[in-house]
Parts: C-alpha cells; sequence; structure tokens
C-alpha cells in the first residue's frame, strides 16, 4: 500500500494540560483502545500506540525490496517514551521504525520536510508516504485501512491527499476543507473523493454553521498521502526557503544512528541542528496544501476523534483508576496521581500532578462543559513567564 508513513509525534498538547505537557505531550497519555484484528500487537493503549499501529497495518511489509518503514518524527525530549513505546514490538515490526530527534519545534512543514529528506536520501527512488499524526482516535483500523488505500491510489496518480472527517457539529476548532467533484478509481462505485476547491481557516461560529449546512465541507484530519518526488517539487514550489536548507543534508552514515531496545534512534545527522535554526515554524497546511492545485480528499469512512478538551477526555476513558474519596455531592471526573478527596461537589473535572515525575507541581479544577477555557489558562500562565509549568 505505502512504502513509508511518518508519524508526527512532537507537540505539547497543551489542551488537556496538566497531565500533556510540553515533557509529556497528549499523545503519551493513557487511552482505553478496542482490540484490534492485529491482536494489539503493540501492548499498550497511548495515542501514540494507536498511530504506530496504524502506520504498520499500512506499510507494505510484503515486498522486501520496497522496504516499507514508519518514520517517527519527535521532539528530543520525547525520545524516552518512543523508545518504551516500542520496545513490546516484535523485532520484525520494530526493525522497520527509525526515530529522528528534531532539534527544535518548526511545526508541522519542517516534520514533514524532514521525513521527505530521509526517504530521499536512503531510498533515492520514488516512494508513496502517508503522514499520520499521533494524538487522534481513529477506529475501526480495518475501515481506516481501506480508506487508505484509496489515498495510496490518487497519492500515486500525482495528487496530495488529505483525508476528511465528515462534520459533526458546526465545530470551531477544526480546519475546514470544502469538496468540489466527485472522484473515482476503475472499478469504483460512488464517490468517496474528491477534488478538493479550498482549505479554509479554523472558522468563526457562524461561518461553522454555514458549512455544516453546505453539505459539502469537512473538517481537516491533518493526515495527508502524496509521493516523494511529487512532494519535493511542492515544497520548492512553494516553500523553497523552509526545502532549501534539507537539501544540503548527506545521506546518514551507519554509525549515525544507535541501537536502543531494539529501536534505530538517528542521532548523528550533520547539519540538522544548525538548519533547524534557520526554518520558519510554519504549518503544512499553510506552506503547501492550501497552494497545491492538485489535491484530492479522501471522505473518512472511519471514527475519528481529536481529544480536544478534558470534557471529551472524560467520555472517552471513563475512570481513570484514580485514588478518590468522597463524602456528599455527586461523582466527579478525577485523573490525579495522588488520592484526592472531595466533599459536597459536583460537576467538576481535577485533574492532579505532584510533581514525582521531575515536572512541576500543578492542579486543574473545573467545572464539566468549561474545558475548553484550559487553552486561555495555559497563555496566562505563558504570560507569567511560568513555562516550567507548561
Amino acid at each position: 500500500m505505502f512504502d513509508d508513513c511518518i508519524i508526527m509525534a512532537g507537540g505539547s498538547g497543551t489542551r488537556l494540560w496538566p497531565a500533556s505537557n510540553a515533557r509529556r505531550p497528549k499523545q503519551f497519555l493513557a487511552v482505553s483502545r478496542r482490540a484490534s484484528h492485529t491482536g494489539d500487537m503493540l501492548g499498550g493503549n497511548t495515542f501514540f500506540h494507536a498511530a504506530l499501529e496504524r502506520a504498520l497495518e499500512v506499510i507494505d511489509r510484503g515486498d522486501k525490496d520496497r522496504n516499507g518503514r514508519v518514520i517517527i518524527i519527535a521532539g528530543e525530549r520525547h525520545v524516552p517514551f518512543i523508545i518504551e513505546a516500542c520496545g513490546s514490538l516484535p523485532e520484525t515490526l520494530r526493525e522497520r521504525l527509525v526515530l529522528i530527534p528534531e532539534p527544535g519545534a518548526k511545526n508541522t512543514a519542517a516534520a514533514i520536510a524532514l521525513g521527505i529528506t530521509y526517504v530521499q536520501r536512503v531510498s533515492g527512488d520514488e516512494r508513496t508516504i502517508l503522514v499520520l499524526t499521533s494524538d487522534h482516535r481513529i477506529e475501526p483500523l480495518q475501515v481506516f485501512r481501506a480508506n487508505a488505500s484509496t489515498a495510496a491510489a490518487f497519492a500515486r496518480q500525482e495528487q496530495l491527499v488529505v483525508f476528511g472527517i465528515p462534520p459533526r457539529s458546526p465545530a470551531t476548532g477544526y480546519g475546514y476543507i470544502e469538496a468540489a467533484e466527485g472522484l473515482s478509481l476503475p472499478g469504483e462505485q460512488g464517490n468517496r473523493a474528491f477534488r478538493v476547491a479550498s482549505f479554509r481557516e479554523k472558522p468563526a461560529r457562524a461561518a461553522a454553521e454555514q458549512f455544516l449546512a453546505a453539505g459539502n465541507f469537512y473538517w481537516n484530519s491533518g493526515m495527508f498521502a502524496f509521493s516523494s518526488e511529487f512532494m519535493l517539487c511542492a515544497f520548492n514550489r512553494h516553500a523553497q526557503d523552509l526545502m532549501a536548507p534539507f537539501t544540503r543534508l548527506p545521506v546518514p552514515e551507519v554509525h549515525a544512528y544507535e541501537n536502543t531496545q531494539g529501536l534505530r534512534v538517528l542521532t548523528q545527522w550533520p547539519g540538522l541542528a544548525a538548519l533547524y535554526e534557520q526554518l520558519p515554524a510554519i504549518s503544512f497546511d499553510y506552506a503547501i496544501a492550501e497552494k497545491c492545485t492538485q489535491t484530492v480528499m479522501v471522505a473518512a469512512d472511519f471514527a475519528w476523534l481529536d481529544v480536544g478538551s478534558w470534557d471529551e477526555y472524560e467520555r472517552l476513558v471513563g475512570d481513570t483508576g484514580s485514588e478518590v474519596y468522597q463524602s456528599g455531592g455527586k461523582p466527579c471526573f478525577v485523573d490525579a496521581d495522588i488520592p484526592v478527596a472531595l466533599c459536597g461537589v459536583e460537576d467538576l473535572i481535577v485533574v492532579v500532578r505532584s510533581g514525582k515525575d521531575g515536572t512541576a507541581p500543578s492542579v486543574l479544577i473545573a467545572k464539566r462543559g468549561e474545558t475548553q477555557r484550559v487553552k486561555e489558562i495555559v497563555e496566562k500562565i505563558r504570560d507569567a513567564g511560568r513555562t516550567d509549568l507548561l
């Protein structure tokens, strides 16, 4: 299906602060997940585990000549979590992974450019690539695989492919994709792919309601597919200032990798750190997707959830197993690493991090239905200069 898959595993996930922070972001939080038909081969239940399972499901593992890989792009401080997550994989799967630590956080365009450069340096031939996020809930896996197969077919036709999510509400927290005429592959019936008319930024409420009523707008999932040569040309055409520094990177030497618990980590790539200092921080959507004229959207048949608030996280995981003692009131949602006592309260979401993991101690107490305000709290913390809390 795909020759390579790039998993973007960086970010700080501050919408789920304080459990999610720059050191241990959202993608490494536990989330309940039904066992898939792969037999739960990863032995874990974080968002990242689920993304890794999706990647391994859609790369070509049958053709040794193609040597399908999963390339994980993440911040240097996230390396230990990724090594831990990959440790339970069978060796036959672990040898298909490579972790590339980013020297700095430069948004998604840089992460994808880094992944493409690596593919081009170590392979040198045309490859079909799928880019996955690492902090979303997607199921069932079989349906995702079917949609990914459609995306791979269009990617081989020199198209940029994006997965569009049928909107369930006039949400203002997502970007939108305007779909144009339907497209189909030979032998297919019906249209589950569409020419992209435009990308729209996160809208105000009134615009989101108009998008929902129009019926041809979809949420932008942030997942893309393309061929390597096509995307290199797109970067050179639309974001040459970002791609140009990557052209100076050499082919990684054999000794540039460290083997840690069976996972290859590219720790030495001469020029990468200096290169990152020059890069603009810009999203892939701004740099490429919104400017590309050869773009196809695959309408998702799978269930998709971007867990962007504690209210959504509560609905997803239910009981966290925290040690809670309550007298009076009604049950609240508690995610804490120390015992918590509640007296006569209700409709609260309580998140406690004691600092035992080396981070600054912090507590969030919010009313159910108000946790979208966490982003405002994070900004207040940042404005106060307390970045140690983030």
